[in-house]
């Protein structure tokens, strides 16, 4: 295990102070070294100091602008603070710099659901599945914006992929019903609205979807 590794450890395990103190030590002795920013940045992002980590995450890119992990540190505390449009520009250039990762696809799909253009985030989601076929929530934010498009068929698949991963995927179900409910299929409906009610009782908009289609 190298110095960078056991101060990832450090904050795998929630050891923020140990971390902190060994990435500034890092920081102190080779101070070229964008890495150990971007490090640092991420503690002080987990522990809330969202403006300070963006300093690191800059200091980083000053030194070396082929940082990607910089771009998509940044990207994330850009998003956490809503300025979408900033996100979804250093994610881009995240991409740009060689990060062709699930995690940043993801959240590149994220910043245009989040300024309401989700049609243009379906290939974000489509390629963050593609690399990484056990992320539920990706197969959910895929059938969610396929299903926000119309394509009610394309919907239906990828919800289906995200509750094969993740059994107790209310909203999955929940969204299955409606999709269901849209192709009059009202026994498969009912059935996924009440999956969604199993795991989650208090989950308002399936037991409103349900109501519906008792009603019909």
């Amino acid at each position: 295990m190298n110095k960078e590794q056991l101060g990832i450890q450090y904050m795998q395990e929630g050891k923020w102070e140990e971390a902190a103190k060994f990435f500034m030590d890092e920081i102190e002795k080779n101070p070229q070294n964008a890495v150990s920013y971007v490090n640092f940045g991420n503690v002080l992002s987990a522990l809330g100091d969202q403006e300070r980590a963006l300093t690191f995450y800059q200091k980083a890119i000053e030194i070396d602008d082929s940082t990607a992990a910089a771009y998509y540190s940044a990207g994330n505390v850009y998003f956490e603070l809503e300025k979408f449009e900033l996100a979804r520009q250093m994610f881009e250039e995240a991409l740009s710099k060689g990060l062709d990762n699930s995690d940043n696809f993801f959240m590149l799909g994220m910043t245009y659901i989040a300024i309401e253009k989700s049609k243009l985030a379906i290939p974000y989601f489509q390629r963050a599945v593609e690399l990484n076929n056990k992320d539920a929530e990706g197969f959910f934010q895929l059938g969610l914006c396929l299903a926000q498009n119309e394509y009610i068929d394309e919907a239906i698949v990828q919800l289906k992929h995200c509750i094969a991963i993740d059994t107790e995927h209310a909203d999955a179900y929940y969204n299955l019903g409606v999709a269901f409910g849209f192709k009059e299929d009202k026994e498969k409906a009912m059935e996924m609205f009440n999956k969604a009610l199993e795991v989650q009782p208090d989950h308002m908009l399936a037991g409103y979807g349900k109501q519906i289609m008792e009603g019909e």
